[in-house]
């Protein structure tokens, strides 16, 4: 692979020769490489606008000004040229940190070599051309008096692995001729491997013949990014601050220059895209990079797990670049990846800029599939949509950033759902919501915390944090077996910013308590949460506890309980349906409950349709 400033790379790299010396080392002229590293960098910077100009104005004005197959047949084209930049994007930016590690390798040992050779010079010591050094009489003998003979030391290159000869020379200058000489044989063993391993990279970076980026280049691409990424950790990776607040990152961030953020954003997609407190742009532009190569890394597998998510990939791939509809907010990939169940976190409409925001936590068999895709984004999507009308900018988020617990027969029961996913999750959200904060132009955004099902539980659990949930002013629950605490009061936001919404025939709000199990729990196993309901209701039917404490829906709970609707009934001429648990996000089934959330996410709660509660 040829490109700008890869001449002078090149040659840097072949004054190594088959055999290095440590004259050669010394000769290595390691500007060359950075100079073809800016070089790569220039063309991947101009790949990365090209892209950028197809996808944000070429694209978007074929679609306002042209209909017809003609024109979308030239938007296919479009986009297709849109990938191959971005290939050429991450390809370039490989080969940018490549050369820029190597170099920084490279001068490392420049560095060791040049201190040995120093230090025999200082001395009036030889350094010969094998690396051996030569040292003069000195000292004194016992039976003569006379200076002991000079010699000749040849270097180790790993003398710590040296089994010691158990003689000791007299001559005081042969120590210190064989440390130069180990420095010496030390520096040009490592600096062999450095050369080794980095042309085994460079080799590998090599881009197929033709115009098409298939799958199996993007397959090779995430192979080419993993071996860069082991082969750079020294020169970047140490650097990203993992350990640190959502405020020093947004610090360390901004104190970055452009071409470090480059390289970042070129070699660690996955971490920059997925730390909070990052910007929300930042964390867009390396997730989308991200979702090429890990939509290249699964494509190469064909377990079913694989497939399963690489179905989930391409569909958020395709929303990304489709065509937003009068209204629509604007989609940003805030978290992407393949741990675990999967994980996603996407918004629709920027965080950092809107005034409001609100993310919506997803709960029971949550995980990264192609319904998850359509159906647990749609909800953000609406959300969005509904608040927005009500005037001030609104970002609304789906969070998928933990495992939610899988039910074995598709949705049956919580009698898999403990609370150490919920734990987890909370953990994991705080510190989302906390990165949202700190990144957020505004002075003081409003931001709302919404937890669905088994979210609920995981959005409770977040409130009992150290700190609590950074930044939320409102807590939303709905269709909640139980968050966890038993008062609104203990949810760290004043009970009065604490709303629940519960359809009267969603049953997963009227589960019976753990305690009730002894009744309910062959329900649970044998008939499903219906027959737990109901076997657990009969045991004691005044009884405000659901499976993960208070109803939040009682009176008793505190909050503030919301209109929504009814919902279809659990039995019906279709048969068994558990659509009442999941219609709170549908503009269409449940009008009420989206306009409340709408207004609860841009701060306008006292308009909110009360409900009576339980």
């Amino acid at each position: 692979m040829s490109g700008p400033g890869s001449s002078g790379g090149l040659s840097a790299l072949g004054a190594l020769g088959a055999t290095l010396t440590w004259a050669k080392l010394r000769e290595v002229k390691c500007a060359e490489l950075e100079e073809a590293a800016d070089g790569w960098g220039r063309a991947g910077n101009r790949a990365d606008a090209a892209r950028d100009r197809i996808d944000t104005q070429l694209v978007d004005d074929l679609r306002r000004t042209q209909k017809g197959e003609a024109a979308r047949a030239a938007v296919r084209r479009l986009r297709r040229l849109s990938m191959n930049f971005q290939y050429i994007y991450t390809e370039c930016g490989l080969l940018r940190t490549t050369l820029n590690s190597l170099a920084h390798e490279m001068k490392a040992q420049q560095r060791v070599l040049q201190g040995a050779l120093d230090d025999a010079a200082a001395l009036k010591f030889t350094v010969h051309p094998d690396g051996s050094v030569t040292y003069p009489a000195a000292g004194e003998g016992l039976v003569d008096g006379k200076p002991l003979a000079g010699g000749r030391a040849s270097g180790v290159p790993n003398p710590g692995l040296a089994a010691p000869s158990g003689l000791v020379a007299p001559n005081p200058n042969a120590a210190k001729a064989q440390d130069i000489a180990d420095r010496v044989a030390q520096a040009v063993r490592t600096a062999a491997d450095v050369d080794w391993r980095y042309a085994r990279i460079l080799r590998a970076l090599k881009a197929e013949d033709g115009l098409g980026v298939p799958a199996a280049t993007w397959t090779d691409a995430a192979g080419d990014a993993a071996a860069v990424r082991q082969a750079a950790s020294g020169y970047l990776a140490q650097g990203i601050p993992h350990d640190a607040s959502p405020a020093e990152r947004k610090a360390w961030w901004a104190g970055l220059t452009d071409e470090q953020r480059e390289e970042y954003l070129a070699v660690y997609p996955d971490q920059i895209g997925n730390l909070d407190g990052i910007p929300a742009l930042v964390r867009d532009a390396a997730n989308r990079d991200n979702l090429q190569l890990l939509m290249g890394k699964l494509a190469g597998r064909d377990d079913e797990d694989a497939v399963t998510k690489l179905a989930a990939l391409r569909e958020i791939d395709r929303q990304l670049g489709a065509a937003r509809e009068p209204g629509e907010p604007p989609m940003y990939l805030l978290g992407i990846g393949d741990q675990g169940n999967g994980r996603a976190i996407v918004s629709y409409g920027n965080p950092d800029t809107s005034r409001n925001v609100a993310a919506y936590v997803p709960g029971l068999n949550t995980s990264l599939d192609e319904g998850f895709a359509r159906d647990d984004l749609k909800r953000a999507r609406d959300l969005a949509i509904a608040s927005n009308r009500h005037g001030e900018s609104v970002a609304a988020i789906t969070w998928l950033g933990y495992d939610a617990p899988q039910s074995p027969d598709g949705w049956g029961t919580l009698a898999v759902a403990g609370a150490g996913r919920a734990e987890e999750g909370g953990r994991s959200f705080s510190g989302f919501m906390g990165g949202l904060a700190a990144a957020n132009e505004h002075a003081n955004p409003h931001m709302t915390a919404i937890g669905h099902s088994y979210g609920s539980r995981t959005v409770g659990a977040a409130t009992q944090q150290e700190g609590g949930i950074p930044g939320v002013d409102d807590i939303v629950f709905v269709g909640s077996p139980g968050v966890g605490v038993d008062s609104a009061d203990d949810l760290g936001v004043g009970r009065e910013h604490v709303f629940v919404g519960a359809a009267s025939n969603d049953i997963v709000t009227k589960l019976p308590a753990k305690e009730q199990f002894a009744i309910g729990g062959a329900g649970l196993l044998a008939g499903g949460p219906a027959a737990a309901y109901v076997f657990g209701g009969l045991a004691d039917p005044g009884d405000d506890d659901v499976w993960f404490g208070r109803d939040p829906a009682s009176e008793s709970f505190g909050a503030r309980r919301f209109e929504v609707g009814d919902g279809p009934p659990l039995v019906g001429r279709d048969g068994l349906s558990v659509d009442a648990h999941s219609d709170y996000f549908n503009p269409v089934a449940d009008k009420s409950s989206v306009n409340n959330m709408a207004l609860i996410a841009t701060g306008r709660s006292h308009l909110v349709r009360a409900e009576e509660s339980r």
